[in-house]
């Protein structure tokens, strides 16, 4: 977050913006309330799945388990103990079992093939699955007994898996340790071996990333947040334990796609290696911004060297995203697909640790417990494994058009009321017709037709219009008469 503070949202504008963003419900199509009989059938499941140790389920609670996740988060998919060893470590993950909780073909799993993903909304979430699993039963909440897709990771000195095993189990989490809080007590020497080991797996799995040549980054995020009715745009850096506690995400899809490659079933998140042509534009604005992309440098290696907020650092971090285009999913059976790679990551990858939150990983999950134990694909997840690419398209686009379309209001919101001043910015690139700017203050992005400038220039715009309702802002090059 930058050091100036976020400009509020006047109560004015912020009525509107409220009604803005309540209409995007309606405009967007977006999901509303469960019909009672998911709901029904929800609770019927949280009350009758067996949450007890089996010949089918093993009993893996003497695990001290851990989860780290956003403040107030409920929807816990994720809960880790790691363990360092005079070779390396052992890594145990915990995912929720959330197939235990949703018989194929019943109304939850229709209902959350409908939405393919939880939505988040300004003014609130829109679940995957009703709240009664994915915040209660299937949620890996603390000092509660719960079922889970239990991965082992017995990892050498360079975080490096040597064996990996994938059991169904009941764990139980000892604490839900936010990410400030985590990162205080990695800092101080304070928490738990999970957490103090973590800065080690975390820069171990960032090494090998980078000699693969991937760039995964955690890039400081624009976030819109609201406090007692108001509404402010701030910038979030990530902390470290972010990207420590995302390599572990990555290391166990990286494991999935192997899995489901070496047993010729399953599903990929996949990314075309970036096109030439952007390649080739990309090193020559490097150049022109006076931070040169040096050849025989990975482009993961040079974008994790690129410190700061200033202008042409800016810059580049924008034109960078068009290297990062066209991730989708690819299902198979029998013969792998042509393509496997995530090219971000640089290695086949899945999406297998986020099944409250997103509706592949359920079958990413069964599919790799299958294989890995010998047993057979469940019949319901084979026959449609080639759905979930359009469903996962569909519902990726929507929280897309969601995001943006928020984004936009809120900064309209801002921006209301001060038509005819000049704000300062940076220019990051062409988008869209127009030069795509930065704003110094408020913490705003707008895109300026007309407007002569390279990028990582620095400029001065006019707002001509901010219209809370559809989100559009129209600036114009300060002094022009347009």
């Amino acid at each position: 977050m930058t050091g100036r503070r976020p400009r509020l949202v006047s109560a004015a504008a912020g009525d509107a913006l409220a009604a803005a963003l309540s209409a995007l419900h309606d405009e967007l199509d977006l999901p509303g309330e469960f019909d009672p009989a998911v709901t029904d059938e929800a609770q019927a499941a949280a009350g009758d799945v067996p949450v007890a140790p089996s010949d089918d389920l093993a009993d893996l609670r003497d695990i001290e388990f851990l989860t780290i996740d956003p403040e107030g988060a409920r929807d816990l998919d994720q809960a880790l103990h790691l363990q360092r060893t005079s070779g390396g470590g052992i890594l145990h993950y915990a995912i929720a079992d959330v197939p235990a909780f949703v018989s194929p073909g019943g109304r939850v799993d229709a209902a959350a093939r409908e939405r393919g993903e939880t939505l988040y909304a300004v003014d609130g979430t829109i679940p995957l699955h009703p709240r009664e699993l994915s915040e209660a039963a299937a949620s890996l909440l603390p000092d509660q007994d719960r079922r889970a897709f239990v991965w082992r990771f017995e990892l050498d000195e360079r975080a490096e898996p040597v064996e990996v095993t994938l059991t169904r189990a009941v764990v139980r989490s000892r604490r839900q340790w936010t990410y400030a809080e985590a990162q205080k007590a990695v800092d101080e020497k304070s928490g738990p071996e999970s957490l103090t080991a973590l800065p080690w797996l975390g820069d171990e799995r960032a090494k090998r990333e980078q000699e693969r040549g991937g760039a995964s980054l955690n890039s400081p995020e624009i976030e819109v947040e609201v406090a007692d009715g108001h509404y402010e745009l701030t910038r979030r850096a990530t902390l470290p334990i972010e990207d420590w506690n995302a390599q572990v995400s990555l290391l166990t899809g990286m494991a999935a796609a192997k899995i489901m490659l070496d047993a010729g079933v399953g599903i990929l998140r996949t990314m075309p290696a970036a096109d030439a042509d952007d390649v080739a534009t990309f090193r020559a604005q490097t150049a022109a911004l006076g931070n040169l992309w040096p050849e025989g440098v990975g482009y993961g290696e040079y974008l994790r060297g690129l410190r700061g907020e200033d202008a042409k650092t800016l810059a580049i971090r924008d034109a960078a995203t068009r290297l990062f285009r066209g991730a989708g999913y690819t299902a198979f059976d029998g013969a792998p697909p042509a393509d496997t790679l995530q090219s971000a990551i640089a290695a086949p990858y899945a999406h297998t640790t986020a099944p409250l939150r997103r509706l592949v990983d359920r079958w990413s999950l069964v599919v790799c417990e299958a294989a890995a134990n010998g047993h057979e694909v469940p019949q319901w997840a084979r026959e449609s494994l080639s759905q979930l690419p359009k469903i996962m398209g569909r519902s990726n686009g929507l929280a897309g058009r969601l995001e943006s379309a928020s984004i936009d209001r809120v900064e309209a919101a801002v921006l209301h009321g001060r038509e005819g001043e000049r704000f300062a910015g940076v220019v990051l690139g062409r988008r869209n017709g127009g030069m795509r700017v930065q704003l110094s203050g408020p913490l705003v992005t707008v895109v300026v037709a007309g407007l002569d400038a390279g990028s990582g220039s620095t400029v001065e715009v006019q707002l001509q219009r901010a219209d809370i309702a559809t989100g559009e802002i129209v600036m114009v090059p300060a002094g022009s008469h347009a």
